[in-house]
């Protein structure tokens, strides 16, 4: 399986969420090989993929499965959320959504460019967070929920991410 991450969002391709995604050895590199080709690209470790970390993710989408809200569970983790309109979206679309936000981040200055989000970006490339879990629904209102938590939390107040 190959992954290429573009500055466009590709979407509705051939793939089938189920209202929970089970977590089978292709459906984990669908959300594990986009992450870990952004890493690379900063020359950065891969992430492992933490059976622990994804039953929580799979736990906390299934929290927001009634009103598809973005709304984080306040655990210790890191944790990237995304919503889609419908249900024919891949976990690679999550993490390019997340990836595009790279061209708002300031590495020097170590901030998100005014009134832009570049937080889910920084998460995914905290150099030091080695482990990542995550899990997609399909909510009682046919949108979806994509979930990923990352161990250790990174993006701590005054570090850079790399």
């Amino acid at each position: 399986m190959t992954f290429s991450l573009h500055s466009t969002v590709h979407r509705r391709l051939v793939y089938k969420p189920t209202s929970a995604r089970t977590h089978n050895n292709d459906a984990i590199q669908e959300f594990l090989a986009p992450h870990n080709i952004v890493r690379a690209r900063l020359g950065l470790p891969p992430l492992k993929w933490s059976k622990k970390l994804a039953s929580f993710a799979l736990w906390w989408a299934g929290q927001r499965r009634r009103d598809c809200a973005l709304v984080h569970s306040g655990s210790d983790y890191g944790e990237n959320l995304f919503w889609g309109s419908g249900k024919d979206w891949k976990p690679s679309d999550a993490v390019a959504t997340w990836a595009e936000e790279r061209s708002y981040y300031d590495h020097k200055s170590n901030r998100c460019v005014k009134n832009r989000e570049c937080l889910h970006y920084t998460k995914m490339v905290w150099k030091e967070s080695l482990k990542v879990g995550c899990a997609q629904t399909v909510c009682e209102n046919a949108n979806t929920i994509i979930s990923c938590n990352y161990y250790p939390h990174g993006n701590v107040i005054g570090q850079k991410p790399f």
